[in-house]
C-alpha cells in the first residue's frame, strides 16, 4: 500500500471504502465539464474495481491515489499517473478534486508529491499533463509545479456536442523543483 505525505495531505492507495467518493467525483457534471461526459454507474464500478488491483508501472493502468487532509481525514479528491510510453519514460498525470477541495492549493501540493515520488520510484523521463484549454485552474496547477505548455490539440475531445481544445504540458524529470 502506497502512502505519501505533504504538510497538509495524505495520498494513499485506493481502498474499497473510496467507492462513493469515486462515484461522486466521476459523475459530477461540474467537475467533469472539461474532462468527459460522466460514465454510468456500472462502467464506473468496473473502472474502480480495476484500479483496486495492485499497480504495475508499465501496465498502462492508472495508479489512483486518494487525497485526504491530514488530521481530519477529510476527502479532497484523487490524483494519479500512468505510464504512457515505457520505452520513452513518459508518464501522464491527472487529478480530480471534489468541489470542497478546490481552490486551496491541494491539487498543486498533491501533484508535486506524486511527481517527487515517481522520480524516486520509477524511471520517468517526462511527465505529461493534459487539460482543456478553457480550464485555467488546472493549467495553473500544472504551471505551479513546473510544467511548460508545449502545444494545443484543437478539437481534441467532444463533450456534450461541444468540441474542446486540449492544452498539452510537459515537465522533464530533471526540471522538477526540489
Amino acid at each position: 500500500m502506497l502512502e505519501l505525505y505533504t504538510d497538509r495531505l495524505k495520498l494513499r492507495s485506493l481502498h474499497s471504502d473510496d467507492w462513493l467518493n469515486f462515484l461522486h467525483v466521476q459523475q459530477d457534471p461540474i467537475i467533469n465539464q472539461f474532462v468527459r461526459e460522466p460514465d454510468c454507474k456500472s462502467v464506473l464500478r468496473d473502472k474502480f474495481e480495476h484500479r483496486l488491483s495492485p499497480w504495475i508501472f508499465d501496465s498502462g493502468d492508472w495508479l489512483t491515489l486518494t487525497i485526504e487532509e491530514i488530521g481530519s481525514n477529510r476527502f479532497i479528491g484523487f490524483t494519479g499517473l500512468y505510464c504512457a510510453n515505457f520505452n520513452l519514460g513518459h508518464v501522464e498525470v491527472g487529478y480530480m478534486l471534489s468541489s470542497a477541495g478546490q481552490g486551496q492549493g491541494y491539487a498543486t501540493e498533491s501533484l508535486a508529491a506524486l511527481i517527487d515520488w515517481a522520480c524516486l520510484s520509477v524511471n520517468v523521463h517526462k511527465f505529461i499533463g493534459i487539460c482543456a484549454n478553457e480550464n485555467k485552474a488546472s493549467a495553473r496547477v500544472l504551471e505551479k509545479v513546473g510544467f511548460k505548455l508545449e502545444g494545443v490539440f484543437r478539437h481534441n475531445v467532444k463533450i456534450a456536442e461541444r468540441w474542446i481544445d486540449d492544452s498539452i504540458y510537459g515537465l522533464l524529470s530533471e526540471e522538477r523543483s526540489l
